[in-house]
């Protein structure tokens, strides 16, 4: 169950266009949405942090389903990046299961793929190596999607139609690598724990290069989930509790607090005119005005 605030449920109502700014709680104030997305009818799946589901709000509705069951999957089971592909009518999903008995934990992880309206198992792929992140995922303009593995310093490359992602991309810059998108065709990624953004040139064969460090004309900390829309990136900053819009002009992105005050906000999801983020440390999902 979640409880809904009379602005949301006048968006939930509404169409998107029409859409009204909305304060939703998730489950309870300990559910710990990490990551939130929106299927082109208009309902919120947000994945916890803190339980084995993936929750899904129908608009018009004040009632949270649980769209993805995985306790059966261990002890400590949760879930990082949320993002709904209507392309290929899938939901995909980051799930992390601790191994048993291990200090510091070591963790499995696996992408999952689910169908974007029943929530029926289509894909699963488990990260190599003995300890992995699988954080957050984009998909190109390529239609492939490309995969975060934070503990590991890569990212990978799942081709349309594919049942296993291929290594893109490893670079010792990319350790603590965590938000992932495209602006205009252009692959962009954030690291978590050195408070960097990079631009990842691809050349005409769909190679990458070195990443590129885009320096920020503001301090930012604790970059992590991270979309485009409108000509700019979206941000949220888990460790200075803020939402930001990024206009980038060459190698300097130039920053604008669009919220602050929030408690460990980890994602963000443009839809319709509306820009969705999580505030993880209340168990809240957000929407304000998309700025243009």
């Amino acid at each position: 169950m979640i409880r809904v605030t009379v602005l949301a449920l006048a968006l939930l109502g509404a169409s998107v266009q029409a859409a009204t700014p909305a304060e939703i709680l998730v489950h309870d104030e300990k559910s710990q949405p990490e990551s939130l997305t929106l299927r082109p009818d208009g309902a919120l799946i947000a994945g916890s942090a803190n339980s084995p589901y993936v929750y899904l709000v129908r608009r018009g509705s004040a009632t949270a389903e649980t769209f993805v069951d995985a306790s059966a999957e261990g002890p400590g089971t949760f879930f990082f990046g949320q993002l709904a592909d209507p392309a290929s009518d899938t939901l995909w999903t980051c799930q992390l299961t601790p191994v048993p008995d291990t200090k510091p934990v070591i963790r499995h992880t696996s992408l999952r793929g689910f169908d974007l309206k029943s929530g029926k198992e289509k894909l699963r792929w488990t990260l190599p190596g003995e300890n992995s992140t699988c954080n957050d995922f984009s998909v190109g303009p390529d239609h492939a999607l490309y995969i975060t593995d934070t503990a590991n310093a890569k990212i990978y490359r799942l081709a349309p139609g594919a049942q296993a992602p291929e290594l893109f991309l490893e670079h010792r810059v990319l350790m603590g690598i965590d938000g992932i998108t495209f602006l205009d065709g252009v692959l962009y990624v954030n690291n978590v724990v050195f408070n960097k953004l990079y631009r990842i040139p691809v050349d005409a064969s769909g190679k990458p290069g070195a990443p590129v460090d885009i320096w920020m004309d503001a301090p930012v900390k604790g970059p992590d989930g991270m979309r485009a829309a409108e000509g700019k990136l979206f941000l949220a900053e888990n460790g200075a509790g803020k939402v930001d819009a990024l206009t980038i002009q060459g190698d300097i992105a130039h920053v604008t607090m669009l919220r602050e005050g929030l408690r460990v906000p980890t994602a963000v999801e443009p839809h319709g005119d509306m820009l969705w983020f999580t505030e993880r440390g209340t168990g809240k999902a957000w929407s304000i005005p998309l700025p243009k």
